[in-house]
């Protein structure tokens, strides 16, 4: 096993003590991915979500990108042909992020320094909920290990949202129990 092996067994590692350490979805996406960009010596990456309508991808958290860039707009299902594609369930890469037709704001993406990007859809059970994005700032191919890593990386993600909603799902009920409980005492 070599050293580059061993360094993305430790950050899946890490990415799952992460997971079982909180139920706090935004911390938990938060050190997702910063491990992906310390992993992969890259520029950037983000977890982004898709909304009940399915339509846009919300952001869930993202490491090194600048606040501009993150609120560049939204980015929408419908005119990301990058987004549509790892939406089927498939990991896409794409060269030149900024003249590629199928991503959506490669002017903004230029501006950003953003060169290569690959796409991992996030799925629970056979269900993308989103996707895991990785950003660099030179042309680069990812190779089949690194793929490897990100698709172990996005399936961790899937697990931590879910248990995240279902902690949530659980408090929620406990609450209303209680209250009702309160609420029976009081007569």
């Amino acid at each position: 096993m070599s050293v580059k092996d061993k360094n993305y067994f430790q950050a899946l590692y890490d990415v799952a003590r992460v997971i079982n350490a909180s139920l706090e979805m935004a911390t938990v996406l938060d050190e997702i991915v910063k491990s992906v960009v310390q992993t992969l010596g890259v520029k950037a990456s983000s977890i982004r979500l898709l909304d009940s309508r399915k339509k846009a991808l919300i952001m869930g958290a993202a490491s090194g990108l600048s606040k501009g860039y993150i609120r560049k707009g939204p980015v929408i299902v419908k005119e990301s042909g990058l987004d549509k594609k790892a939406l089927k369930g498939e990991t896409i890469w794409i060269k030149n992020a900024p003249i590629d037709p199928d991503f959506q704001y490669g002017a903004v993406a230029k501006a950003e320094g953003i060169k290569s990007v690959i796409v991992v859809p996030v799925k629970a059970e056979k269900k993308v909920i989103g996707v895991l994005r990785v950003y660099s700032d030179k042309i680069r191919e990812f190779r089949s290990e690194e793929i490897q890593f990100l698709e172990a990386v996005a399936n961790l993600s899937a697990l931590a949202l879910d248990n995240a909603r279902l902690h949530q799902a659980l408090k929620t009920n406990y609450d209303l129990l209680v209250a009702y409980k309160y609420r029976l005492d009081d007569n």
